[in-house]
């Protein structure tokens, strides 16, 4: 599959406005996101890029000058691309480190996730996909039964597995992603997650403890109906892939449908919150 790149500079590069562009942007359908020194890069499927997508977006900054090019990526070794340039291990704590298997093995850590990206994105690197970690080593997996909604590149089900989840499903839209989630599951040697090529209407299943789901804020408010009801009674929902803004909102709707919030972490204006159903 080809990518779109659209090379984003700004001038000043406020944080602020990029992050505002950005989160526009992903709700257009834009799946990842890069900083740069002038401003960011954004990275969507070229078939599903229109230009509307830029021209409508809102800017409140008035001093801010916005350009951008475009550029074709045509499908590559990703592994070869993110060793030489992006990819480089994650760690959270002594707890979690994730790694390309171009890497070194760790030392001392209780969970080492092996991946070989097979685009730009999903490395781990994001700040939601790390409070998603977060929320995760702080719940008991033991004998859960695990949806991973957007898996990715199946980091957070691989840690559940690890942690001592007994099932996960894994599932994106992404045919990329769901290849990738086997492979990755493969190489960490995990058995007891599998992955689904689709959305939230191609859950097959119910009575999941725990419902993973870091997307972006349109799709869960759109799905948080159809994660509630294949919740069992006192299971958990932890949500990620909005900003600090978007809480009162996604709250909102959670309420609507027997889910009460629990708490929540941030980074970066990111952020990731856990919710119980009654």
């Amino acid at each position: 599959m080809n990518y779109l790149k659209i090379n984003f500079t700004l001038e000043p590069n406020i944080k602020e406005a990029a992050e505002i562009m950005m989160a526009q942007l992903g709700d257009m359908g834009f799946e990842s996101f890069i900083e740069t020194e002038t401003g960011f890069e954004a990275y969507m499927p070229n078939e599903q890029f229109s230009p509307e997508s830029i021209d409508n977006l809102f800017i409140p900054f008035d001093n801010v000058k916005i350009s951008y090019t475009k550029e074709t990526i045509a499908d590559r070794n990703w592994n070869k691309t993110w060793e030489e340039y992006y990819f480089t291990p994650i760690s959270i704590g002594n707890d979690v480190l994730i790694r390309g298997s171009f890497h070194e093995p760790a030392r001392d850590v209780k969970y080492e996730i092996v991946i070989d990206p097979k685009m730009a994105f999903g490395t781990g690197h994001h700040e939601t996909t790390v409070l998603m970690i977060k929320h995760i080593l702080e719940t008991d997996m033991k004998g859960k039964k695990v949806l991973d909604m957007g898996c990715g590149t199946g980091i957070l089900g691989i840690l559940c597995s690890m942690t001592g989840a007994a099932e996960i499903t894994g599932i994106d839209i992404e045919d990329w992603a769901y290849n990738n989630t086997i492979e990755n599951c493969k190489k960490n040697n995990i058995n007891n997650m599998k992955a689904i090529h689709g959305d939230a209407n191609d859950i097959n299943s119910s009575g999941y403890d725990i419902v993973l789901a870091n997307i972006n804020r349109n799709i869960l408010l759109n799905d948080i109906s159809k994660y509630s009801k294949v919740l069992k009674s006192g299971g958990l929902l932890f949500l990620s892939g909005f900003y600090e803004s978007d809480l009162e909102i996604i709250n909102n709707e959670t309420k609507k449908h027997d889910l009460t919030f629990i708490s929540s972490k941030s980074d970066n204006k990111w952020m990731a919150s856990t919710y119980r159903k009654e």
